[in-house]
């Protein structure tokens, strides 16, 4: 209502018309209820007048009954009618009465209750508890002493709207009070000294004004008196207590705010007014999960519940050493037990006013009996509420202890989730390296191939020269396989970092096994013969022809294992075994070599990783062969098992799921060797900018009766177009200036439209990276 009050006094002047109906609003919303309770005061004196002037006795005027039969007999002339239409009237408004205060004591009921047990059951459970009691207290017929009670109740009803209205219209404008009004218990000391101390005495001091302590007239006032002493009360404690218990902390979530605020806990949406902030959920809460939430402990107002502010108290009032002995289970065991024996006093209370005031030796008896059957429920009820207060003391030890362990368990998962963020720190820096170490690799690979290719090259076509002698052969053949040795250093160090780097993607190829595993045998049966050693080769018969799978990279590995079998075996022999069954072949190699220790069985897998034996004879080798085995094994999801005895041998099984094809669209070919071609001479546009390159494939292709038109970089190619016709282009990818792919779009803009080929030294991601950029703009 100040709030509005304080809307309304600044509202324009223009609006006046708004002031009006916001008046009217806020009157008809509170005080204007006196005015509609007037006019029924009215009524029923008017009512209880006229039931006098038919000859109705004064105290039956009273009974609504009765003044409702002579109110309807002036409608019907009927007395049978009247009265069946005022016993209706009756029924009717007594069923309005009690179902109406039931409802609004089932309101006060449940927030009572749902705030003391942080239960809530709901509204109609004390809807029927309220019907219940009105039922027990008319079969009872108690409304004379029920009378007396509402009489002190009513003392205590004015002190508490006497310290509600001091609070609002003295304590808030002196500013001993916060502006705004708080109701949320999160918010506020579950006892606030300003309101319940001076209802409390207020009460006290009508109760007792009322019961005739101070005499007849302050008897007559004691309502009066109540409301008196609580409106001085009021700003004298807030002066003493300096207004610190109505807010136990300032609110984190602004209340002007009107965006939406979803639960933390039961995850609906409310306004800003009805959230709070919940540290122990670490979010904003509805008052009503605020309310019902019994675990945190109010954790969001330390020191501010009830059980502490006792604690206080007590050892504010008491001697310190008296206050240290008195625990809190001393206190709950008391506390409990006051109110439940005040309530059973005031109950046994009841019943002895039920006794006929003229017969006092039945008042005596029943008194005393009264007296013995209390105390004997005040030893019971204190035996149960000492096994209550032990069971919660109990359960408050084990949700403290399920809270630290709650607690410990919070500070772990922080601390994992530091660990965490600095493993993914770790993985990025080792990401990044590892792609920077991938950068390196793929740009000096290209600088080892582009004087390597040439190396190769010119030792293939110096092996096919019959001018040279056989020892200067020789030594081309030593140039050959150095550089064929240094190639496939590259090759391995490229492949582990595309494997790594999770960049080696797998075709899903028709490989004709049988064919492939034949050329195998011929090739390894060529090396094993050289060294002096035995090669048997045993491939069953159920291979199928042909198979779906990679196959450079099976290839790969099986030309990885047959090498090493032969090139650790110095004598004995080298046995390859192959069989196919349920879709899976199995590839065994079995080697009579020196063996592989079992210590070291685990280390051969590993890169550059090479086991060297004293007296052993030096094998050439990069130390890669087997480690890019094993992850292209992987990778393709087979298994590869090695069974090794220092000495005697080792042996490879290799087993990987290789679907059969049934029909092959491919069909298999001869391998033919090219030494020339039929038709007119074509000529072939060579654009790179080393000179060895150009030179290389001007060996190669000039002796097959080919043109070749050597370009120094792609301008001088797009030049040497005006002059002459070129039906093939061989482009270098790395040149300065315009690269492969950009003359390839040149060219295609210009209108050519021969075949081009790609001839470089770069690795297969750039060709891949570079292909992808351009696709969409080359028609092959």
């Amino acid at each position: 209502i100040g709030e509005q009050v304080d809307f309304l006094r600044f509202l324009p002047a223009k609006t006046e018309q708004n002031r009006i109906r916001w008046w009217a609003a806020l009157i008809a919303a509170g005080p204007g209820w006196i005015i509609i309770g007037a006019i029924k005061i009215l009524a029923g004196s008017f009512l209880a007048i006229l039931a006098l002037k038919h000859g109705v006795t004064m105290p039956q005027a009273g009974d609504p009954t009765y003044m409702y039969v002579v109110a309807f007999g002036y409608l019907t002339q009927s007395p049978e009618a009247s009265l069946a239409l005022a016993g209706i009237f009756v029924i009717l408004c007594q069923l309005k009465i009690n179902v109406t205060n039931a409802y609004a004591g089932s309101i006060a009921w449940s927030n009572f209750f749902s705030r003391l047990t942080h239960s809530h059951p709901g509204r109609v459970v004390w809807l029927v508890f309220n019907v219940m009691i009105a039922l027990l207290i008319m079969e009872l017929g108690i409304y004379e002493s029920l009378s007396k009670i509402l009489g002190i109740y009513s003392n205590v009803a004015v002190a508490w709207v006497g310290a509600i209205v001091a609070d609002l219209v003295v304590n808030k404008p002196l500013g001993l009070s916060p502006k705004h009004i708080e109701f949320k218990r999160a918010h506020l000391y579950d006892i606030n000294p300003v309101g319940f101390g001076s209802m409390m005495i207020a009460s006290t001091a009508g109760v007792l004004a009322y019961v005739g302590v101070f005499g007849a007239l302050t008897q007559a006032i004691a309502p009066f008196i109540s409301l008196s002493v609580a409106f001085l009360l009021v700003p004298v404690i807030a002066l003493l207590t300096r207004g610190r218990y109505y807010l136990a902390r300032e609110p984190h979530i602004s209340e002007a705010d009107a965006e939406q605020h979803q639960c933390i806990v039961c995850e609906n949406e409310f306004e800003a007014q009805d959230m709070s902030h919940c540290p122990a959920y670490g979010g904003a809460i509805c008052s009503l999960c605020c309310t019902l939430d019994a675990r945190c402990h109010d954790q969001c107002k330390v020191g501010a519940r009830f059980s502490d502010q006792i604690a206080r108290f007590i050892s504010f009032i008491l001697p310190e050493s008296v206050g240290q002995k008195l625990n809190r289970r001393w206190l709950q065991f008391f506390g409990f037990l006051l109110v439940i024996a005040s309530i059973i006093a005031m109950l046994f209370w009841l019943v002895y006013l039920q006794i006929p005031q003229n017969a006092d030796g039945q008042q005596l008896l029943v008194s005393g009996t009264l007296i013995q059957v209390y105390l004997l429920l005040m030893i019971i009820i204190g035996v149960l509420i000492w096994l209550f207060v032990l069971a919660n003391e109990s359960r408050e030890l084990a949700l403290e202890e399920s809270q630290r362990q709650t607690v410990l368990l919070s500070q772990e998962i922080k601390a994992h989730e530091k660990t965490d963020q600095a493993l993914q720190k770790a993985k990025e820096a080792a990401e990044a390296a590892n792609q920077a170490k991938s950068r390196y690799l793929t740009g000096i690979s290209h600088e080892l191939r582009s004087p390597l290719n040439s190396v190769l090259g010119y030792a293939q076509l110096l092996e096919k020269d019959s001018v040279l002698t056989m020892g200067q052969k020789t030594k081309v053949g030593l140039i050959k396989r150095n550089g064929e040795h240094l190639s496939d250093l590259i090759e391995g160090l490229l492949d582990i970092s595309r494997i790594e780097a999770g960049r080696l993607e797998l075709q899903r190829d028709e490989v004709y096994l049988k064919s492939m595993l034949n050329d195998l045998v011929e090739m390894f049966q060529l090396q094993a013969d050289a060294k002096g050693i035995q090669f048997n080769a045993s491939i069953a018969s159920s291979i199928p022809d042909c198979v779906y799978a990679d196959e450079k990279q099976l290839r790969q590995i099986l030309i990885n294992l047959l090498s090493n079998a032969i090139k650790y075996t110095e004598q004995g022999s080298v046995r390859f075994t192959v069989s196919y069954r349920s879709q899976v072949a199995e590839f065994l190699i079995e080697d009579t070599g020196s063996g592989i220790a079992l210590e070291d069985q685990d280390r051969i897998f590993r890169p550059f990783e090479r086991i060297r034996k004293p007296g052993a004879p030096q094998v050439p080798g990069t130390g890669l062969g087997l480690t890019i085995t094993k992850l292209l094994t992987e990778i393709m999801g087979g298994e590869l098992q090695l069974k090794s005895e220092l000495g005697v041998g080792s042996a490879f099984r290799l087993m990987l799921m290789l679907s059969k094809v049934y029909e092959p669209s491919i069909k298999p070919e001869n391998e033919k060797r090219i030494i020339s071609y039929f038709g007119p001479k074509q000529t072939v546009m060579v654009v790179d900018d080393d000179p060895n390159h150009r030179g290389l494939i001007s060996e190669i292709l000039s002796p097959l009766g080919f043109v070749v038109i050597e370009a120094t970089d792609a301008e001088n190619g797009l030049s040497m177009l005006k002059e002459v016709a070129v039906d093939l282009f061989l482009l270098d990818i790395s040149m300065p200036g315009i690269n492969g792919w950009e003359l390839t779009q040149k060219l295609r803009a210009e209108g050519v439209s021969q075949p081009i080929m790609m001839v470089s030294a770069d690795s297969t991601e750039q060709l891949n990276v570079a292909e992808t950029s351009v696709s969409r703009s080359l028609h092959d």
